[in-house]
């Protein structure tokens, strides 16, 4: 059997990156969360952290931190079953940790789980990434789902297809113009001559856009980054630059205009969670995909 203990200081150890800090966050000392640690290693066979400046968990840390998670919303659940038979009871707030780029929070995710949330005094801890890699918290354990765009399923969990979110290549009315020829069409070298807006450093839109629509791999140009959301279409609208914008959200920009009429970039997504689903994940799984059906695009 796992002690509980055990796994809450490991836990926390790798939230938290040290182990003076996890041993603040639980009201222990160094010592005895150090030696709890050991204990479960000791037990197991195996280390679970790598020990450095920054304490993270290895692959067997993570899968125990995951399995922890679990238990703890199965624990949460049963407890608010049973206090729900009394008269009176009222169900304790309880946390869901979730991965979703930044697009879909604001555009379709909150507004579809929004509801759910708060019939269920449910909490929502966002981990913020971009679509390709938050798979990356679901397989450490640090959330237990994630809007992604890789449909193979990870180990222990279910692959469900969202939608498409379809992409537009916007930019303000005068540096549309500017990037057009004397007969309207567009230069891509005039293009390339003005700085695209990136949300950050993993955001490839730009550089797909380019690829389908004309042909381009790993081109030069100057990039703005603007790792939020109002920021990014706001540096946009102020003509900074050109961006790829959802089309959902140019409804509340009219005054950008598309480069390249017609021309855009489909971004299929998934929502990638735990096969073994506590009661209360089961119900934000079925918000989010319901959801995803009244603001994406259907499934190709």
């Amino acid at each position: 059997m796992l002690d509980l203990r055990q796994l809450d200081a490991l836990a926390a150890v790798a939230e938290h990156g040290s182990f003076r800090a996890a041993a603040q966050a639980l009201s222990l000392t160094v010592a005895a969360v150090s030696l709890r640690v050991k204990t479960l290693e000791d037990a197991l066979g195996q280390r679970l952290l790598v020990r450095g400046k920054q304490v993270r968990a290895t692959p067997a840390g993570q899968a125990l931190i995951g399995h922890l998670k679990q238990v703890r919303l199965m624990e949460t659940d049963l407890l608010d079953g049973l206090r729900g038979a009394q008269p009176g009871a009222r169900d304790a707030w309880q946390t869901l940790s979730v991965a979703i780029n930044a697009d879909s929070v604001a555009s379709w995710f909150l507004p579809g789980v929004a509801t759910l949330l708060q019939r269920h005094r449910l909490l929502l801890d966002i981990v913020i990434d971009d679509q390709d890699h938050t798979h990356g918290a679901l397989k450490s354990g640090d959330v237990l789902g994630c809007v992604t765009t890789l449909a193979d399923a990870m180990r222990g969990c279910v692959a469900e297809p969202l939608g498409v979110m379809r992409y537009r290549c916007v930019a303000s009315p005068a540096v549309v113009a500017r990037c057009r020829t004397p007969k309207g069409a567009v230069s891509v070298h005039k293009l390339l001559a003005h700085p695209a807006i990136i949300f950050n450093r993993k955001d490839a839109l730009q550089d797909a856009f380019l690829a389908q629509h004309f042909g381009l791999r790993q081109p030069h140009y100057p990039r703005h980054f603007a790792p939020a959301v109002d920021a990014f279409e706001t540096a946009i609208e102020l003509g900074l630059g050109w961006g790829m914008v959802p089309e959902q959200s140019l409804v509340n920009r009219p005054a950008l205009q598309e480069l390249l009429p017609g021309a855009t970039v489909d971004v299929a997504l998934y929502w990638q969670h735990w096969a073994h689903e506590p009661p209360s994940a089961q119900r934000l799984t079925t918000a989010v995909k319901a959801a995803a059906r009244q603001h994406l695009r259907p499934p190709a």
